[in-house]
């Protein structure tokens, strides 16, 4: 299989083609404002043969008076028949070079410990364990 072809996602329905990678169904008024919002991306990961995308990542810019600017891997994924054939690794790098145009100076993404696929679609596209973590959530709505 060759490189896969990556290019960001821009329409609702680009975001809709995807949606079977995406833990809910897309909402139309979250898509677009997720598409019209600054320092926020999407990119598709296409393979030859295959009807439409097969895997995504999005990433979002933060920034912080003394820290700067970094790129949150916000999530990663890659429909099953298509795992393991370096298309998490492209998504990743691909983000990671937006990161470096957008004038991030690094990036980072929560994992979980056990998540031995994406920890190898990471390492893979040269990011490095910093040690545990835990993650703290809020229910606001």
């Amino acid at each position: 299989m060759g490189s896969p072809d990556i290019r960001r996602a821009t329409t609702v329905a680009d975001l809709t083609a995807v949606e079977h990678l995406f833990d809910h169904p897309v909402r139309p008024e979250w898509a677009e404002r997720f598409l019209t919002s600054a320092g926020h991306h999407l990119l598709l990961a296409r393979a030859e043969g295959a009807g439409g995308p097969v895997g995504f990542v999005s990433g979002v810019e933060t920034v912080h008076p003394d820290k700067g600017a970094e790129m949150f891997l916000y999530e990663l994924a890659v429909a099953e028949p298509y795992r393991r054939r370096g298309i998490g690794r492209a998504l990743v790098e691909r983000l990671a070079a937006v990161a470096r145009e957008r004038g991030c100076h690094g990036m980072w993404v929560a994992v979980d410990t056990g998540n031995d696929a994406a920890l190898a679609a990471y390492r893979s596209a040269g990011g490095k364990g910093e040690g545990t973590c835990a993650v703290v959530a809020w229910d606001l709505g």
